[in-house]
C-alpha cells in the first residue's frame, strides 16, 4: 500500500483559507485524505488545489472549493443533507463528518459503482448512495436540512426547492455563480456567493 503525506500546505494554504479557519471543517479534512477518492496514478497530485479527472467526463473538485462549500453550508450534527452528483464521493465524505446523514445521487452509473466502493472502505456508514439517472435528487427521504449541487446549471431546479426543509439551505452553482438559496416563511431568497466552475448540471 502507497503511503501518502499529507502536506502542511494543504491545511494552510488551501483548506484553512477557505473555510475561514472553521476548526470543525479542518478537522473534517484532516479525517478524509484526499488521496482515497483517486486512482493511484494520481496521488502525486492529490494535494494540489486543482480538479482532477475521475473518469467518465468527471472530475474530483479543487479542495478549496470543497472547504467553501462545506464551511458555507453552515452544517449542524443533526442536519440531515443531499448532495446531488455523488462524483468522487470525496464532498460526501467530508460532509459527513459534520452532519447525521449524507444522502447522495448519481446518475452515471460506473461512477456510483466505483465510489460506492470507496466510501465502504473507509467506511462511513452515515453516507447513503443512490444511482438514480432520470428523476432530480431523492425525495423518499426529503425534507432536507441542506442541499448541496456539485454540477452546474441554468436555472434552480423546482424539484431541489420543493424537497428543501423550511429553514433549510441549499448551494447550487447557476450560470457561473455559486448561489445560496434559503427557504422560511415558505419564502425563497437568493444570495449570491462568488464565481465558480462546474461540469454541467444535465436536465437544467
Amino acid at each position: 500500500m502507497t503511503h501518502i503525506r499529507i502536506p502542511e500546505e494543504y491545511f494552510s494554504k488551501t483548506v484553512g483559507p477557505n473555510c475561514e479557519w472553521d476548526k470543525k471543517v479542518m478537522e473534517a479534512f484532516a479525517k478524509t485524505p484526499r488521496h482515497k477518492f483517486l486512482d493511484e496514478a494520481m496521488y502525486k497530485m492529490a494535494y494540489v488545489d486543482d480538479a482532477l479527472p475521475i473518469g467518465y467526463g468527471q472530475t474530483i473538485s479543487k479542495p478549496s472549493t470543497v472547504a467553501y462549500m462545506t464551511k458555507s453550508l453552515e452544517l449542524e450534527p443533526h442536519h440531515k443533507v443531499l448532495e446531488i452528483g455523488t462524483g468522487s464521493g470525496f464532498q460526501a465524505a467530508v460532509l459527513a463528518r459534520l452532519c447525521d446523514t449524507v444522502y447522495t445521487v448519481e446518475r452515471i452509473g460506473e461512477l456510483h459503482r466505483r465510489t460506492y466502493q470507496i466510501i465502504k472502505r473507509i467506511p462511513l456508514r452515515n453516507v447513503k448512495m443512490k444511482l438514480e439517472p432520470v428523476k432530480l435528487g431523492w425525495d423518499e427521504f426529503a425534507p432536507y436540512d441542506r442541499i448541496i449541487c456539485t454540477a452546474e446549471g441554468k436555472s434552480i431546479p423546482q424539484e431541489l426547492l420543493d424537497q428543501l426543509a423550511e429553514g433549510g439551505l441549499m448551494l447550487i452553482p447557476v450560470n457561473g455563480k455559486l448561489v445560496k438559496i434559503t427557504k422560511k416563511g415558505g419564502n425563497i431568497a437568493q444570495e449570491p456567493l462568488k464565481l465558480c466552475s462546474f461540469v454541467d448540471f444535465v436536465g437544467t
